[in-house]
């Protein structure tokens, strides 16, 4: 779909009127339902004219979770975007690199030893999943383009092992644990969805500042080093930041898989592979694919997001990898 054209404009514009829908389903319905007007006095007047307890459930209960839950999508799908690109995989995200497992062992350890530091560890343990995948992938074979998945599949199952093992140790504190291997916008705080927010934001600037970059890697290293690419520095700043990221998720909210992987192959399929458009509409449908999960999730009795969001990617993730076998035979 070229630039600027009439579907391009209407798919963002659809994309758009989702994320108003997902926003008004999350903030009206649940257990005590509301009117758009009544939350519309609730959110933006001084003096509401509401109950205390109306008050309550939407300030500090629903708001804090939708945009919890619009801030860990946006996140997700544009690390997902972002990791394809650099690394030219179609397969990469942060669920399948181990990114996410790494944060969890970290937030985990961090637990175990008292709840200090929690958001640091689960960015240093980002980082040294990132860091592990890519050596495995080096070692195993570099020229296979499943060998980075596969690698950060195995380090994925081995800080599984290690956060399971921290659950057992981790005495009263393991409900917490629990809590981050299901994944959860549960108990969500402002200050959370801040951190989340703040997250995606500074990863998709930074992306969307270095797209026509990303164009350019992503049609190989010798085209990049042609067109005056800084290529080394690219992918160092837009890996770390996207390890930022899914840490910040992880840390709050536990291991959500596959959105950085829907979500970004969704709109390439619409869009094409121009990464300034791709991720701009990554970042609205990966927040409307996971207040959607979180709204389904809800409504099934809370049960928890990761639960919803596997059992919708797992068959994704099936369907690309035939399809990319296929291209590759």
């Amino acid at each position: 779909m070229a630039p600027g054209t009439p579907g391009r404009r209407l798919f963002f514009a659809g994309l758009l009127l989702l994320l108003g829908g997902a926003a008004l389903w999350r903030l009206l319905a649940g257990d005590m339902p509301l009117s758009p007007a009544a939350v519309a006095d609730i959110l933006f007047s001084p003096s509401p004219d509401a109950s205390p307890q109306e008050i309550l459930v939407v300030r500090s209960v629903r708001l804090p979770r939708l945009l919890a839950s619009l801030g860990a999508g946006a996140s997700l799908a544009v690390s997902g975007a972002v990791l394809q690109g650099v690394l030219g995989n179609p397969l990469a995200e942060p669920y399948t690199l181990g990114i996410a497992a790494g944060a969890a062992f970290g937030a985990s350890l961090a637990i175990s030893l008292g709840g200090i530091w929690v958001s640091g560890a689960a960015f240093a343990g980002a980082l040294a999943a990132l860091g592990l995948a890519l050596v495995l992938s080096r070692l195993s074979g570099r020229g296979s383009q499943l060998s980075m998945v596969l690698s950060g599949i195995v380090v994925s199952s081995v800080l599984s092992a290690g956060v399971t093992l921290f659950k057992a140790l981790a005495d009263e504190r393991v409900s917490s644990i629990v809590l981050w291997l299901m994944g959860s916008f549960s108990g969500a705080s402002m200050e959370e969805a801040g951190a989340v927010c703040a997250g995606a934001a500074l990863l998709f600037g930074t992306a969307l500042w270095w797209g026509r970059d990303l164009d350019a890697i992503s049609l190989g290293e010798s085209r990049a080093v042609f067109l005056g690419v800084e290529e080394g520095k690219i992918k160092t700043v837009l890996l770390v930041l996207a390890s930022l990221a899914t840490a910040l998720t992880a840390a709050s909210f536990g291991i959500i898989g596959f959105v950085g992987l829907v979500g970004p192959h969704l709109v390439r399929l619409v869009l094409g592979p121009s990464h300034r458009p791709l991720l701009a509409a990554s970042f609205l449908g990966g927040a409307v694919l996971l207040a959607g999960a979180d709204g389904l999730a809800r409504s099934l009795g809370e049960l928890p997001v990761g639960v919803i969001t596997a059992l919708a990617g797992g068959p994704v993730f099936c369907w690309i990898l035939v399809r990319e076998r296929g291209k590759g035979a």
